[in-house]
């Protein structure tokens, strides 16, 4: 009988493919060039995550649903509102630019201002406090200015600005102290370059030019805004650099801001005032005080968009860059005193400039200016002080000069109310005035006191170098 081999079952049909790996030696053999391969991808991508921005991918991210209802409840004041507010601050600004009803752009903007975690670009100027704001904020302004979406917010103590690029980079915050603004704070500034700035300008203003500090016989070039309130591009100072031309912006406000009492001084005349850019987001205030008659009580200081506040200022306007980032509020420039130089060497004048800050605190530099067209010199400082304010009209400046024949002198000034100088030994001489000029070795320090008419002592400054 022949017997027959069964046949193995047929196996059931895999549809997945055949493995086609190598076999275990043939991989060894490959791992070791895999290994630096997968290192080198490694490296490129950090490297290539290194170069992003700080925000990178969080910037652009949809804000959540709790973000989006925070920028719909931005506060928004009506175009029309101001000419009859009670107060003309920033609350009075109305909502400008195209971009206002943009909820992400602004809910990005409210997340850089309130949100620790953020990892933009942040400045923020002396005082500000941490946090967001402590009620709805009020939005100013949203559009695009020079590449960059920007975003105007305020709370009543602080006003900030968002800016983010259009095509790719970092996104910034920068926040000032505005508490107190008045009809008079009716800048800031939009965009910065090196060499200008972009501002937007209160809706009360109705004209505007930039002026030349140093060349105050110079006719304003009238400066040019959009239907938002935005300006050209206005000429700032140079940070650093030889001081030849401080620019500053001339503004007139609407005649409907007349009956607004802003904090001393005044608006006088066609309502006219000057701002100068320090680096900040808001642009300082110059003011002066005009010189005090024989006779005439002293008045209050007064807006510099005059003859003679232009011409006080022409001739210190150079020491405002000492004064940028600081948060400056208002500097005021008053001339308390003029001396006839000895030898006939022409006319000084002593001046007093006072910084006043948005968080309240103050510094003042004392300058003496030898004759048409020389530098200022500083011969003394002080700060968180009364003097050359509405409260300190009693001053007094002492320095060196040297005369043409070689001499040197020790001459003093006080304001008004000094009747009487004595310079400290080796210097005799008294000066039966508010002016001294004696002779005095030079190099060695001389420290002078003055007299009020009841005796009452008056000391000089600090001197430049401190203490």
């Amino acid at each position: 009988m022949i017997m027959l081999k069964r046949r193995a079952p047929l196996a059931a049909h895999d549809p997945r493919p055949p493995d086609v790996r190598p076999t275990e030696p043939p991989r060894r053999r490959l791992r070791p060039r895999a290994v630096p391969a997968a290192l080198a991808l490694a490296v490129t991508a950090v490297v290539a995550a290194g170069a992003l921005p700080p925000d990178a991918g969080r910037r652009t991210e949809a804000p959540g649903p709790a973000a989006r209802a925070d920028a719909e409840r931005v506060r928004r004041t009506p175009a029309d509102a101001w000419p009859h507010s009670a107060r003309l601050d920033l609350a009075a600004w109305p909502a400008r630019g195209r971009r206002t009803g943009d909820t992400a752009l602004l809910a990005r903007a409210l997340r850089a201002w309130t949100d620790p975690a953020w990892r933009g670009r942040r400045s923020v100027e002396p005082g500000v406090r941490a946090g967001g704001p402590r009620s709805s904020a009020r939005l100013l302004f949203a559009d695009d200015v020079d590449g960059r979406a920007v975003v105007l917010l305020q709370d009543g103590d602080r006003t900030v600005r968002y800016g983010e690029p259009l095509h790719g980079g970092a996104p910034e915050l920068a926040a000032a102290l505005t508490e107190g603004a008045d009809v008079t704070t009716a800048a800031v500034v939009v965009a910065r370059s090196p060499r200008s700035v972009r501002l937007l300008l209160a809706p009360w203003i109705t004209s505007a030019a930039v002026r030349d500090l140093r060349a105050p016989a110079t006719t304003p070039r009238a400066v040019t805004r959009d239907g938002n309130g935005v300006t050209e591009p206005v000429a700032v100072a140079p940070a650093h650099g030889p001081c030849r031309r401080v620019p500053a912006v001339q503004l007139s406000s609407s005649p409907r801001t007349a009956a607004q009492p802003p904090s001393p001084p005044r608006l006088t005349g066609d309502r006219a005032f000057l701002l100068a850019d320090l680096g900040g987001l808001v642009p300082a205030r110059l003011t002066y005080l005009p010189a005090v008659r024989p006779g005439s009580r002293p008045r209050p200081a007064r807006e510099a968009a005059n003859e003679q506040g232009l011409g006080g200022w022409a001739a210190s306007a150079c020491r405002l860059a000492g004064l940028r980032g600081q948060g400056v509020r208002s500097v005021g420039h008053w001339a308390f005193a003029t001396q006839e130089l000895p030898e006939r060497a022409g006319t000084a004048t002593w001046v007093c400039t006072r910084a006043d800050t948005w968080r309240g605190t103050d510094s003042v530099e004392y300058l003496f200016l030898a004759g048409r067209g020389a530098p200022a010199r500083v011969v003394g400082r002080d700060r968180d002080t009364a003097q050359c304010g509405g409260l300190g009209r009693i001053v007094l400046a002492h320095t060196e000069w040297r005369a043409p024949s070689g001499t040197v002198y020790l001459l003093a000034a006080g304001s008004r109310a000094v009747t009487r100088l004595e310079p400290a030994a080796p210097v005799r001489g008294t000066g039966g005035g508010r002016l001294l000029a004696v002779p005095a070795p030079g190099g060695r320090p001389v420290g002078v006191t003055g007299r009020l008419p009841d005796g009452t002592r008056v000391g000089p400054p600090l001197s430049p170098a401190g203490p």
